[in-house]
């Protein structure tokens, strides 16, 4: 390579300073991008729905962590050595609470004594609904405390009568734990995500807050296009895998006529199978939904011999990739779920 000469190297030295600039910036550029990163403060969240609702509220910040990923349930997950370290790093989480994720309830006090941890069950404004019991739903058996011979006023109330935030029973053996099946009480966790994020980080409150400010916007939307999604099928009945639905039933006024079990980690017996196969025919239930996690078999056992289809709904997001948007994507397809399979039947 021949070197410059006379003219052409004057012009390039007055043309180096120009180019140096930018150049010599880069390194200083990726510092600044890898100071903001390190500045995020570690959070830590149990499932996918409630993972959704914290990145959409941390955007700009840093990202959350997720413990029950992948295809995993929390009803039936084992904590992994990494979701341990995680805790222990964690400067906050959030989970639902111990009805949901009992596998949490003790590393949380072993591993996650130095962090914030938000209980989101607790959170103010929330609509809780009881458990239901009789006709094509199983009593449940919340453990001694909470058997059927001693099964307190609360989960003898119709399903339609909720209890609120705070003067809520924090007995978490008294409601429904899929709290996040209503949009309305995502915007309630939302809330309680925000003031948690604050109070740990006020150097990005102001982030915080415009991006709650955000979302509740996005959520009044969603709430508004799901009823029109349903409207055409609110009168059909019919039968889920378990009963984690009555939220969205509840804020839609669609029809579930029964479970098939109360828990997915519980596989029913052979008379239970029977007796919904029984409730399909009497009840005229039009779908019944598989849940992708769970034993597809017994679906079909259900349906054999009915003209009832089968669908499939998934209240804990397995199939869905983790991030900001999963809520409104998982929202979306429970309800286009019931439309297509309601409408066809």
């Amino acid at each position: 390579m021949k070197r410059a000469k006379g003219p052409a190297l004057k012009i390039l030295a007055l043309r180096m300073p120009a180019l140096a600039i930018p150049v010599l910036a880069i390194p200083a550029l990726l510092f600044a991008g890898t100071m903001r990163a390190a500045d995020a403060p570690v959070v830590v969240t149990s499932i996918k729905p409630i993972h959704s609702l914290v990145s959409a509220i941390m955007q700009g910040v840093g990202e959350p962590e997720l413990i029950v990923d992948g295809a995993a349930s929390p009803h039936t997950y084992n904590l992994k050595p990494s979701n341990a370290r995680a805790l222990q790093n964690a400067k906050v989480i959030f989970w639902v609470g111990p009805g949901l994720e009992a596998f949490l309830e003790k590393p949380l006090q072993a591993l996650g004594r130095d962090a914030s941890i938000a209980e989101l069950d607790n959170a103010p404004g929330l609509v809780k609904l009881p458990f239901r019991e009789g006709g094509a739903f199983e009593p449940h058996d919340d453990g001694d405390e909470h058997d059927s011979a001693s099964a307190t006023p609360e989960h003898e109330h119709d399903h339609a009568e909720a209890t609120h935030g705070a003067e809520a029973d924090h007995d978490h053996g008294t409601f429904d734990t899929h709290l996040w099946l209503d949009p309305m009480n995502a915007k309630a966790m939302a809330a309680m995500i925000t003031t948690t994020l604050v109070a740990a980080d006020p150097a990005n409150a102001l982030t915080y807050q415009g991006n709650a400010r955000a979302l509740d916007d996005r959520l009044d939307a969603l709430d508004t296009e799901l009823k029109g999604i349903v409207a055409p099928v609110k009168g059909k009945p019919f039968i889920v895998f378990h009963d984690a639905y009555q939220y969205f039933e509840h804020r839609y006024g669609i029809r579930v006529a029964g479970s098939i079990t109360v828990s997915p980690e519980t596989i029913p017996g052979a008379e239970r199978v029977s007796e919904i196969h029984r409730k399909v025919g009497e009840l005229g239930a039009t779908c019944v939904f598989a849940e992708p996690q769970f034993e597809p078999r017994l679906v079909n056992v259900v349906i054999e011999g009915t003209s009832a289809k089968s669908g499939v709904l998934d209240p804990e997001a397995a199939t869905l990739k983790a991030g900001p948007d999963l809520y409104f994507t998982l929202m979306r397809g429970i309800a286009n779920s019931m439309k297509d399979c309601l409408s066809s039947a």
